[in-house]
């Protein structure tokens, strides 16, 4: 996974920077103020519930959509002033496909490239490339309608690519993909950042933006609930323990009184201790078991996922984004 970090150590240019972006429809604001920064060369996810504005984040940035207030760069242009030279810096997978289903792949591919102004030429090499790429060779000369879903969201994909565009917005790119297809899809995004594309998504999926983010802001009624690395975000939910398991009573008694910090479960004659994770602490917790002559049967460590994080940070209502604390902005090595 690329990293946010130049080699020189130094953070890397921000492909896409916000401030203080708004935008409502009558009384329903549904975007309140939100801040982003998002470095060349990273995946950047937006996470939350249906309603929370993700997909109006994404018009905005797109220049689909004018934001109410606020400032927004794409590709160093200013999308009040410069939205068409932002316009050729991006290319755009919605929610719902572009593909058209009445003729084939190939012909929807140049008809993007006629679209992009190309000559002819290029167009068919781009055209021949790309379908390559994304596997779609063979069903190329078949028309679209006829193609699985994960073979139209890979057309959706490299459509979108026919313009060599440096920052794709993909808005919820594998919803209704089965697993095989949204693997075969993430390894797509891997390889567009490994060629040096910024890439923003959306997604329902907490185990996809886990797998491909550097870092995720969570959008709750309009507004940023927390952003960092996936481990950051994972480190604001208490709830990390180890837990462990013995056989034996007596052992269990023992080791109860080794750790005094830790929750006794005389029934199922286990031990729970609040944990960060760390190695450090891990370490601590089996030396004082070693000191008194104790081993466990079991030994299992939990720590918060971005499940986890979701659910303590997004609401239904708009009452609970005030007491979150946003983690500052700033672009790191990913640390898994």
């Amino acid at each position: 996974m690329p990293t946010s970090r130049q080699r020189d150590g130094h953070p890397s240019p921000a492909a896409v920077s916000a401030v203080a972006l708004r935008k409502s429809y009558g009384d329903k604001t549904v975007l309140d103020g939100i801040d982003l920064r998002i470095p060349a060369g990273s995946v950047f996810a937006l996470l939350g519930p249906n309603g929370a504005g993700k997909t109006t984040t994404i018009k905005i940035l797109s220049t689909l959509i004018t934001a109410d207030d606020g400032q927004a760069q794409v590709a160093g242009h200013n999308l009040t002033t410069e939205p068409q030279a932002a316009r050729a810096a991006i290319g755009v997978t919605g929610q719902f496909s572009a593909v058209d289903g009445l003729i084939t792949g190939e012909e929807n591919m140049l008809l993007m490239a006629d679209l992009h102004h190309l000559p002819k030429a290029e167009g068919r090499r781009i055209t021949t490339e790309l379908l390559q790429r994304f596997d779609l060779t063979e069903a190329a000369k078949k028309p679209a309608s006829t193609y699985s879903g994960g073979m139209k969201r890979r057309l959706d994909l490299a459509m979108t690519l026919v313009g060599s565009p440096r920052i794709i917005f993909l808005d919820e790119p594998t919803t209704g993909l089965d697993p095989r297809s949204r693997h075969t899809m993430w390894q797509i995004i891997r390889q567009l950042v490994s060629d040096g594309a910024t890439v923003l998504l959306t997604t329902q999926y907490l185990d996809e933006a886990d797998e491909l983010a550097d870092r995720i802001a969570v959008l709750n009624n309009g507004r940023i609930a927390a952003e960092g690395t996936p481990d950051q975000l994972k480190r604001l939910i208490p709830g990390g323990h180890i837990r462990l398991r013995f056989t034996h009573p007596t052992t269990h008694h023992n080791a109860a009184t080794a750790l005094p910090d830790a929750t006794s479960n005389n029934d199922a004659l286990t031990l729970q201790i609040p944990s960060d994770g760390s190695q450090r602490q891990l370490r601590t917790i089996l030396d004082q078991l070693d000191t008194a002559g104790i081993e466990a049967d079991e030994l299992t460590v939990h720590t918060p996922d971005l499940d986890d994080v979701f659910f303590a940070l997004t609401t239904t209502t708009n009452t609970t984004t005030n007491n979150t604390t946003p983690i500052p902005h700033q672009p790191q090595e990913n640390a898994r």
